[in-house]
């Protein structure tokens, strides 16, 4: 009897060794397995707080720039205000600019004009119909141009009748106009001139016949001498080539131009330009 009960008691000793080892193990199982999701959990713990030193950072960064682009909005504004003045003032110069060109134009416009109505009217003043008197504009001035043989002889500087007939008509227009200026101009061909002792070559011969002409405008007909320039071009001006005693003929003339006023309309853009 004894014997049995000891063995009952075995069987239960062993019995209930077996449990406690397998809930042990149940145990250590349960422990690693904490363990292992203790270790995880600090891995991503560890990793959360990187992200939250990063993104800290970020956030300084951020208000940092934001701060920065405030300032620069500031910036761009001031930057703004005065571009927009300075394209104002670009504005104002280019319509200054413009201003000054429109009055330049009106300057030579108001040239032209006065030009065209000389024109105009020396032609209808000097009234002569011949091949020999002309009444045109070179390089905008106004000039008459007589051939030689209404006013001289050949090689003399003596002004003939016919002349002053032609002569008179225009010194009534010049007369008419105070403030104008004109300049005779003689011009001659190119063949050496031979006649006396009191002229030395063409061009004294052209200066002489200048002066003629001037002293019958101012003496016999009433032109202010101020008006009058005297000037001698001798041969070196031709119309043409001296090679035909047409041609020649041509090149030996007296031309009158008529300046009126043109310094006035030269001073009158020159000040605009400086300005």
């Amino acid at each position: 009897m004894r014997k049995v009960i000891f063995m009952f008691t075995l069987a239960a000793l062993s019995l209930t060794s077996c449990g406690t080892k397998k809930k042990i193990a149940e145990l250590e199982k349960q422990n690693k397995e904490c363990q292992d999701l203790l270790n995880s959990t600090t891995v991503k713990l560890n990793l959360c707080l990187t992200e939250k030193e990063s993104l800290n950072q970020q956030n300084d960064y951020l208000k940092k720039n934001n701060s920065d682009l405030i300032s620069n909005v500031g910036n761009m504004t001031t930057l703004t205000k005065q571009g927009a003045q300075n394209i104002e003032k670009a504005l104002e110069t280019i319509k200054e600019k413009d201003l000054k060109i429109t009055r330049m134009q009106d300057a030579l416009t108001k040239k032209d004009s006065v030009t065209l109505a000389l024109v105009t009217s020396l032609k209808s003043s000097v009234g002569i119909s011949d091949p020999d008197i002309n009444v045109n504009v070179e390089k905008g001035v106004v000039f008459i141009s007589i051939a030689d043989k209404l006013l001289f002889k050949s090689g003399s500087y003596v002004v003939s009748d016919r002349a002053k007939e032609v002569l008179a008509k225009v010194a009534k227009v010049i007369n008419d106009k105070p403030t104008f200026e004109c300049m005779v101009e003689g011009h001659t061909d190119n063949v050496p001139f031979t006649g006396n002792a009191i002229l030395i070559d063409n061009w004294d011969l052209s200066v002489k016949r200048s002066t003629a002409i001037v002293r019958v405008l101012t003496k016999d007909l009433g032109v202010k001498p101020s008006q009058l320039i005297a000037a001698g071009r001798g041969e070196f001006i031709p119309l043409v080539e001296n090679n035909t005693a047409e041609n020649r003929a041509a090149n030996r003339r007296t031309r009158i131009v008529i300046l009126p006023k043109i310094d006035e309309f030269y001073d009158m853009i020159e000040k605009e330009m400086k300005k």
